[in-house]
């Protein structure tokens, strides 16, 4: 589950135009944080998804689209 989170980060993040830096000004996470995230290597909390929702613009319950 985390490969498949991580990979529909990525293209939000990607459809966007967005860069990791460009994410991680958004939010108040480190830029090598989401690439892990992004790579499936680190589960993130419940905190983490919404900063990342934040960062990329998007409702958090968007990052989950598609996960079982």
């Amino acid at each position: 589950m985390k490969k498949k989170l991580g990979k529909n980060i990525k293209k939000i993040r990607e459809g966007k135009g967005m860069s990791l830096l460009d994410v991680s000004y958004n939010c108040d996470l480190d830029d090598s944080r989401i690439s892990k995230i992004e790579q499936g290597k680190v589960n993130p909390t419940m905190a983490t998804l919404f900063e990342l929702a934040k960062g990329l613009e998007v409702d958090a319950l968007t990052l989950l689209k598609g996960l079982d």
